[in-house]
């Protein structure tokens, strides 16, 4: 196991449009993802599980990945959101 605790910077939190774009990114790898906000967690790989965080800006996120590429996983998501992902 592998994780990284990173803080929303993008104004709008993790809405639709990054929540979407995390989701692919997260998808790409075998490991399983998981998003913690809280006492709340969610599977990265499910828009649904990733909304139901209604995680807004200056949260802090831990991602958690578990499997053969956890690490690399993990890092690409934290870069992603260090990234503002999804911001317009």
């Amino acid at each position: 196991m592998f994780s990284c605790e990173i803080t929303l910077t993008n104004p709008s939190g993790l809405h639709a449009r990054p929540a979407a774009l995390l989701v692919e990114l997260a998808k790409s790898f075998s490991a399983t993802i998981t998003l913690q906000y809280g006492e709340k967690s969610a599977d990265a790989k499910s828009i649904l599980s990733v909304l139901s965080l209604g995680a807004s800006r200056g949260a802090s996120l831990t991602i958690v990945g578990e499997g053969v590429d956890e690490t690399n996983a993990v890092n690409k998501i934290a870069a992603a959101f260090t990234a503002n992902l999804g911001e317009v």
